[in-house]
């Protein structure tokens, strides 16, 4: 039997417009093994659009990360080293679908407790956001705080408009109480 999820309406707490849960993706990432071959493909066949890429470290590995210019869905580029959560053994691939959730701590546990376990959390050095194993799709979901929008339109898309996010997960009612 589908798995349907319940109608939202209303707010999600934070004055946003809580949305269908596929309406409020915003963004797709490929880890890949070369940030600027797979920019330069990808504006070649897609005719996008690249902010600057940066690079950054979380616990024991750097990176490097890019977001299509333009507004959401972005399409989200990562260049990570073996053994990180973005490794890729040499080959570009789809990894993950990005949400924004009301609360990933209760995201997380709420897609743990329906089978799909945590693959990665960046919680524990200060990033608010969890990375979710779905089988079915080969692939990941990134639960990522509200609280990091605005932090994110300024770096990605400077004056981009505010973009939907999931409301907490937990027994009806119980989203819209927080």
């Amino acid at each position: 039997m589908p798995v349907r999820p319940r109608p939202r309406s209303g707010e999600d707490g934070g004055g946003r417009e809580a949305v269908e849960p596929m309406a409020a993706f915003y963004h797709v990432c490929f880890v890949v093994p070369d940030l600027e071959a797979a920019m330069g493909d990808l504006a070649a066949s897609a005719g996008v659009g690249w902010s600057e890429p940066r690079s950054d470290r979380i616990g024991d590995w750097d990176f490097r990360i890019v977001f299509t210019t333009g507004g959401a869905p972005f399409i989200e580029l990562i260049e990570g080293p073996e053994g990180s959560p973005w490794d890729c053994g040499g080959r570009a691939r789809f990894d993950h679908l990005g949400f924004w959730s009301a609360s990933v701590e209760r995201a997380s546990a709420a897609l743990t407790a329906a089978g799909m376990p945590e693959d990665f959390s960046g919680c524990p050095y200060g990033r608010p956001f969890a990375y979710h194993r779905v089988e079915g799709i080969g692939a990941r979901v990134e639960m990522v705080d509200a609280s990091r929008q605005e932090a994110f339109l300024r770096a990605w898309d400077p004056g981009g408009a505010a973009m939907p996010v999931l409301p907490a997960p937990g027994p009806a009612g119980a989203a819209d109480a927080e």
